[in-house]
């Protein structure tokens, strides 16, 4: 009885205690302290800096994608710069600087400023309008370069205009995606402003009018500098320059003139028509020729037999583009001025029928075999094989002209480029075609093969634009019985080249279908050396 009252004395007393030391520990009995903020811990601040490094990073590449994204949808200006049409943008680059492309020959780049926009500036096409006012009035050229200058300030201070609106407009659109706060996409767009504003002002600051002393040439314009004259020469003597762009204006002017009033000829619809051209040599206004005769004539095969570049290297690949639509099929044949990587890239085109080795194929129907020029005469490292590589691969050609004759699958035309391979041919096939020489060779060798040889289809290449007396136009129209695809008649058509306006078409029909006629072979082959480039 004691134990038990002295164990409830014992917890009462606890509790108590207990109590007691509650209440001096509770806030309201601490002794008051002056407030402290609280530091924050080293591995806070840590993690903190990344954090806003990163939101930095984040707000900023969002800016530079809505900024080019606003510049590609809307921040470009058409604007006619003197007779041409051109589209000018600016677009993101380390470097700067103004890019002028000139589809399809090619680009020149200037070093005009320093700042990360550069300007493009696309050169669409000649208006004929303007150009035929150049024509017509030769004075307006010497107000040409003050009007040329005064489009491209016009055309700058619009896109300049264009631009800003583009960029604040990408950037704050894009930002508004991004953050859904209407705050942080006004400051995406102001913060895009100002960035265009800085490059702009050191573009300003770093602009070098000099630079078109030095321009860059890519593409088929790389022989620019050769075809104009240098640079600074066009500077420092502007009237001889001034002169030369009239008169190579009015040439390609008049080319074309000539080329869309050619007669027009309505053959039997029993016949094949065969559009025969050569020799192109790089001349851009082939394509312009081609196509005219193409849908004037009703063409349903072309047939290129070789020379279609002048050194054959990559950069000249894009001016074979337009071939897939000429609006016939294109049967081509290697001659010595396309290289291996011609051919392979004409291989990749579309309606293109690359022909080598003796292979035949069958196009509108027409059987057709050729082989690629054995010499590639551009390469300075080799040595020319000459005549006997020639003779060699037309001996091939004829083998395989043979063989297929004896498999009862017989070739209507061979196609070699030059023609001391095309003259293996005679007697394998009715008719062999060839170019090389630049001129027109029609003759009926020892064995009955009729040998066509065409002249330049480019009259000449770029080269003619430097002559007082370019080269003619050369192309043909053969006429195949549609039946036994042998040849009916053949128009010669004639361009007075790039510096008249003269079209002549020469009607010839074979004389083995004239009655009372027999045709007459050719003692010897004429002189076959190709003219000098």
């Amino acid at each position: 009885m004691a134990r038990a009252v002295v164990r409830g004395t014992y917890a009462r007393g606890a509790q108590a205690l207990r109590r007691g030391l509650s209440r001096i520990l509770s806030p309201r009995h601490r002794p008051h302290r002056p407030h402290r903020p609280r530091l924050p811990h080293q591995a806070e601040l840590g993690a903190h800096a990344p954090r806003s490094l990163a939101r930095a990073v984040g707000l900023v590449a969002v800016v530079l994608a809505g900024a080019w994204l606003g510049l590609l949808v809307v921040g470009n200006v058409r604007t006619p710069v003197g007779p041409m049409d051109t589209n000018m943008t600016l677009r993101p680059s380390l470097t700067g600087g103004t890019k002028i492309n000139v589809s399809p020959l090619g680009a020149l780049e200037l070093d005009s400023h320093t700042a990360p926009i550069r300007l493009d500036v696309n050169v669409d096409q000649l208006d004929p309008v303007r150009s035929q006012a150049l024509v017509e009035h030769p004075e307006l050229f010497s107000g040409l370069q003050e009007e040329i200058v005064r489009d491209v300030a016009d055309g700058t201070r619009e896109l300049a205009v264009r631009s800003c609106v583009a960029v604040v407009s990408g950037a704050t659109a894009l930002g508004l995606v991004v953050y859904r706060r209407p705050r942080r996409a006004l400051a995406a767009g102001g913060l895009a402003l100002g960035l265009l504003a800085v490059s702009g002002g050191s573009a300003y600051a770093t602009w070098n009018p000099k630079a078109v002393l030095e321009p860059r040439f890519s593409g088929l314009l790389i022989s620019a500098p050769s075809v104009v004259g240098d640079a600074r020469s066009i500077v420092t003597e502007f009237d001889v320059y001034q002169k030369e762009l009239a008169r190579l204006v009015t040439n390609v002017t008049k080319l074309y003139e000539a080329t869309s009033t050619l007669p027009a000829y309505q053959p039997d619809p029993a016949t094949i028509r065969v559009l025969h051209v050569s020799d192109i040599h790089l001349n851009p206004a082939s394509w312009h020729i081609v196509g005219s005769l193409v849908e004037q004539y009703g063409i349903d095969l072309i047939i290129d037999s070789g020379d279609t570049m002048d050194h054959g290297s990559a950069a000249e690949n894009v001016f074979l583009n337009p071939i897939s639509n000429l609006g016939a099929p294109y049967v081509w044949v290697r001659g010595n001025h396309d290289s291996a990587a011609t051919q392979k890239y004409l291989e990749g085109l579309e309606n293109v029928h690359v022909l080598d080795g003796g292979r035949p194929v069958t196009v509108a129907g027409v059987r057709v075999a050729g082989i690629g020029d054995p010499q590639f005469t551009p390469d300075r490292s080799v040595v020319a094989a000459g005549d006997g590589a020639e003779r060699a691969a037309g001996r091939a050609l004829a083998y395989a002209l043979r063989t297929q004759a004896r498999a009862g699958t017989p070739v209507d035309i061979a196609v070699a480029h030059n023609p001391v391979a095309a003259h293996e041919t005679d007697g394998a096939v009715p008719l062999v075609l060839a170019g090389h020489v630049h001129r027109r060779v029609n003759e009926i060798l020892p064995k009955g093969t009729r040998l066509k040889i065409e002249g330049s289809t480019g009259g000449g290449g770029l080269r003619a634009v430097e002559k007082e007396e370019p080269e003619r136009v050369h192309a043909s129209v053969l006429y195949l019985d549609r039946d036994t695809r042998r040849l009916q008649a053949w128009d010669e058509i004639t361009l007075g080249g790039l510096g008249l306006t003269t079209a002549e078409v020469a009607r010839r029909i074979p004389e083995e279908i004239i009655p009372g006629m027999e045709p007459t072979p050719s003692p010897r082959p004429p002189s076959l050396s190709p003219p000098p480039t």
